[in-house]
């Protein structure tokens, strides 16, 4: 998804284009090792969609953004590259971005002291942007460790709860969405009002965007996803159509007999035959689609036209094209 094509605030683009070498630059010390690790991920690209939603919402993508807007994206970007540095160490990870994992070329050691390297500068533009900024960053980064501690707690477990798994999401992924966006209206000095609308709608958008990833996990194919389909089950983190399906009175207790550890291909395979084979699916979609209704709520707080309709398309987008079951 090019978030771009649905956002339709060219304003926008262009500023992000500004935003790559503020990024870049940020983590740059002058040392050649060291610079190659940090900018590693940088390089690789991205959506950019932590720094997008910080962006549009100082904007409105009816201004230029101003350098503090960026600092804002850059030190949410950096938050994020961080959390998937040390992610990939815990996952065992060799490919991230269609690249070498830092933790594949440069080794475990390496990526988990640059992943603290970035949260630090992360931590440092936060604060150069007001205390307001760095509280909520700092606050963010006990939402991320939260999330992360719970799926860790509750991996490989088939008595994992629904609570579990929102606890994990909201944490990892939603929080730091939904921090995208208040810093945007923070930079922009927007009403509390307004930005408490616009953290809302960052944290449903969040929530819809790793149900859908969820979703795709278990329903796209190999080449769609870069990676096996039912990848979550193999690794132990049960998802919610997997959730739904052990529950489920006809499957529930021979996909129970499959998960609990590492699975190989063919068991993978099965059980995520399995999952698809319930209503795990399309329970998941009515979840993804109770968020994108309260985020569609939220955004009739905000006051900007251009903006409401942006987002309001670009979360229309992740729900296109989901797989019906």
């Amino acid at each position: 998804m090019n978030p771009h094509e649905h956002l339709q605030l060219p304003s926008v683009e262009k500023d992000l284009v500004r935003l790559e070498t503020l990024l870049a630059e940020s983590v740059v010390i002058g040392d050649d090792y060291l610079d190659s690790v940090t900018t590693h991920l940088i390089y690789a690209g991205g959506k950019r969609l932590r720094p997008l939603l910080c962006v549009s919402s100082a904007t409105g993508g009816s201004r230029e953004a101003t350098k503090e807007d960026l600092l804002g994206g850059v030190a949410l970007e950096l938050m994020h590259l961080a959390s998937l540095y040390h992610d990939d160490v815990m996952d065992e990870a060799e490919v991230r971005r269609n690249v070498d994992s830092v933790n594949a070329r440069y080794g475990n050691l390496i990526a988990i002291v640059a992943g603290d390297y970035l949260m630090a500068r992360s931590a440092a533009i936060a604060a150069s942007l007001g205390v307001e900024v760095a509280g909520l960053l700092a606050d963010t980064l006990a939402w991320l460790t939260r999330g992360q501690v719970s799926e860790v707690r509750t991996s490989f477990s088939v008595d994992r709860t629904e609570a579990d798994y929102y606890e994990a999401i909201e944490g990892k992924t939603a929080s730091l969405m939904a921090a995208s966006c208040r810093v945007g209206a923070i930079t922009a000095g927007l009403s509390k009002k307004e930005a408490d609308a616009l953290s809302e709608y960052g944290r449903c958008f969040g929530m819809v965007y790793q149900l859908r990833d969820d979703i795709l996990d278990m329903t796209a194919t190999d080449n769609q996803l870069g990676k096996p389909a039912g990848q979550d089950l193999a690794e132990g983190v049960y998802n919610l159509p997997a959730l739904f399906a052990l529950r489920d009175a006809s499957i529930g207790e021979e996909l129970r007999n499959i998960l609990g550890g590492p699975l190989d291909e063919a068991d993978r395979e099965r059980a995520r035959k399995l999952v698809v084979g319930t209503d795990g699916i399309s329970y998941t979609v009515n979840a993804a689609n109770e968020f994108f209704e309260k985020a569609n709520e939220a955004l009739k707080s905000v006051s900007s036209e251009s903006l409401r309709s942006g987002f309001s398309a670009l979360l229309a987008a992740l729900l296109e094209d989901l797989p019906s079951y």
